[in-house]
């Protein structure tokens, strides 16, 4: 059986418990090599530096790159492109700190059906996840991926349906496909694995609102740059939507969808559900409006 595809991510100064749990979800997986690079902006203390690096130590792995400074669009690309160069040819596991990847069959299986695919990619889709109450709140730091996967407890698409942003990712990419910002997509090289892999993604805790807000207060003066105003556009929802909610996600409204799930089994509506939005997800217009199947919920969510 071939070995394994290495990790290849980009990490800001994440608190070191998920950090732990993340390396200890793909270590689960079967993977052994991890490259990573850490990346703080100027607002993240000396102290969150360090411990972000110390935990890294901890659990064995070196970062392969430091840098600081603004976070623009480019940074993280350019950043994990490089790591990709180090983790060498082959296939390359891409994932933010964020996201737990739960594949439908054993890694050495995905992968082989990839290569009989052609298309150098393996699509997901991220599934979001949230707290029962739509708190953005911490999480028992002593119990690992067990915690935050009963932290979170429910799931669904909240990044389409609120943020009308893209959920698609690039979960494994062979090391001649390039790859877009944000691992989103890989021009050329559409994923044909159906459905998706689900990526939970475990984004909406304590401290999100502070960096949402830190993203969209820069974003629109031009200290970080971005390509396209989406990055914009999807935070100003957010905190819309948050001062609409008294600080939290409205996790009852029936257009969010959001429902129990778990790490450790996939939903049985996630085969349809998420295959439909694959093919007919389309980037919202300037103006807000409906693309023909972009399937955008209404901005009162």
């Amino acid at each position: 059986m071939p070995a394994l595809p290495p990790l290849v991510a980009v990490v800001g100064a994440v608190e070191p418990a998920l950090l732990t749990a993340w390396v200890s979800h793909y270590r689960g997986l079967g993977i052994e090599r991890f490259h990573l690079a850490f990346h703080f902006p100027d607002h993240v203390t000396p102290d969150q530096r360090h411990q972000a690096q110390a935990a890294c130590r901890e659990l064995g792995i070196v970062p392969d790159a430091i840098s600081t400074g603004p976070w623009h669009e480019h940074t993280n690309p350019q950043l994990r492109d490089a790591l990709r160069e180090r983790a060498g040819t082959g296939w390359h596991l891409l994932a933010d700190s964020d996201e737990f990847h739960a594949y439908p069959a054993p890694l050495h299986e995905v992968l082989a059906e990839a290569e009989r695919s052609g298309t150098g990619t393996v699509g997901g889709l991220m599934l979001d996840r949230l707290a029962a109450d739509g708190a953005l709140k911490g999480w028992n730091l002593g119990d690992g991926v067990e915690g935050l996967d009963s932290a979170y407890p429910l799931g669904g698409f909240l990044t389409h349906h609120l943020l009308r942003g893209d959920l698609r990712k690039i979960v494994l990419a062979h090391s001649g496909v390039a790859v877009a910002s944000g691992n989103h997509r890989a021009e050329g090289h559409r994923p044909a694995n159906r459905p998706p892999v689900a990526v939970h993604h475990f984004k909406w805790r304590e401290g999100v609102r502070a960096d949402v807000e830190r993203r969209a207060e820069h974003s629109a003066t031009g200290a970080w740059k971005t390509a396209s105003p989406a990055r914009l556009a999807e935070a100003r929802r957010l905190l819309d939507h948050l001062r609409r909610h008294d600080g939290r996600i409205a996790v009852d409204s029936p257009r969010l969808g959001l429902r129990p799930v778990s790490l450790h089994a996939v939903p049985g509506w996630w085969a349809v559900e998420a295959t439909r939005l694959v093919a007919t997800w389309r980037p919202p217009t300037p103006a807000g409006q409906n693309e023909p199947g972009s399937m955008i919920s209404s901005p009162s969510s």
